[in-house]
């Protein structure tokens, strides 16, 4: 599941595919949605959770059901048709939208559901560290600014390296821009 662009026609979640197929998603279409509600699962938790409740009266009916909680988090994240990236990159690496919602700084889902936080599998404390780095700063800065060694800086720099697989800072900040790491 890559480079799939969703957009809002009329009140209706449609997908253009990579076979250049456009199709109007609904909760027939049980096999995608279940696809990218699995990966909401997996990498955006709370947004799964707050969905889960949110659409909780619609439970006995799954396929109606996961379809809701898929067509909200579209609707929040991805609702314009734009020739810029895919809202679903390579190797399935969510792009997310600034969408103009009236309820934007009002709604209690914001930043849950729409722009939502990656789980990125990192401890608070690796967190932390790599916060830090995203924002330019030393290990040294690092250490002073949390009261850690420098040497234990750069373990949680290493251990953040093997965990996501990377080499380098710039991969980092790649990575981190990608899933919407840090929210700012």
């Amino acid at each position: 599941m890559e480079n799939l662009e969703f957009y809002i026609l009329g009140n209706e979640l449609w997908c253009i595919f990579p076979d250049g197929r456009n199709e109007q998603i609904t909760e027939h279409n049980i096999e995608f949605v279940r696809e990218i509600l699995s990966k909401i699962r997996e990498f955006y938790p709370e947004a799964y959770k707050c969905l889960s409740k949110w659409y909780q009266k619609s439970s006995a009916n799954v396929p109606y059901y996961q379809f809701l909680m898929v067509n909200r988090f579209c609707r929040c994240n991805f609702g314009k048709l734009d020739n810029t990236k895919k809202d679903v990159g390579r190797n399935g690496v969510f792009n997310f939208e600034h969408i103009d919602c009236p309820m934007r700084g009002e709604c209690p889902y914001e930043n849950i559901v729409c722009n939502p936080k990656f789980n990125s599998k990192l401890s608070d404390a690796e967190l932390r560290v790599m916060n830090m780095v995203y924002d330019g700063c030393s290990n040294d800065e690092i250490a002073d600014k949390l009261y850690l060694s420098p040497h234990t800086i750069k373990n949680h720099i290493k251990s953040v390296y093997a965990k996501l697989n990377i080499h380098e800072k710039s991969e980092f900040i790649q990575y981190a821009n990608k899933n919407n790491l840090f929210n700012y």
